[in-house]
């Protein structure tokens, strides 16, 4: 029997975008320039902000998550690399999705599987799942550094 194909639901994933979308919004400040950057502490790491890009409607934030204490950003061992994603904020549609992560280059919304690189069906919306998992970090953070 052929497995049935796959069909991404557009109603789950942009639901999941405007949560992540209300998660960001808390880091960043009212006042907002490109090239800022935020350092926030919190229970499970750090997590580095960065907003690379800024327009009227939309801002391109980068994140990276680091283990250890608030003062210095340490790396975890070579074998397991932090965690870093490149995410566009569309102000207008309040929805926040990520469009890089340090192993994807570009998400594409869905992937035949198996495939090459052994991604998931639905890879983009597990890494925008992941966002989300990791913004909730900032619940309880604390911000540690801002230029």
């Amino acid at each position: 029997m052929k497995p049935k194909p796959y069909r991404a639901n557009i109603s789950r994933f942009l639901a999941l975008c405007a949560r992540n979308y209300a998660h960001i919004q808390r880091w960043l400040p009212q006042s907002r320039n490109a090239g800022q950057q935020w350092l926030w502490q919190g229970v499970f790491g750090s997590l580095s902000v960065t907003l690379l890009e800024n327009t009227p409607y939309t801002q391109v934030v980068e994140i990276k998550r680091y283990t250890g204490g608030a003062d210095r950003a340490v790396a975890n061992p070579a074998s397991v690399q932090d965690p870093l994603l490149l995410v566009r904020v569309y102000h207008d549609a309040q929805l926040a999705e990520v469009l890089t992560s340090r192993q994807i280059c570009d998400l594409n919304p869905v992937y035949d599987y198996p495939n090459m690189h052994m991604y998931q069906r639905d890879e983009k919306y597990q890494v925008n799942a992941f966002l989300e998992d990791l913004l909730k970090i900032g619940h309880q953070a604390n911000l540690v550094c801002q230029p």
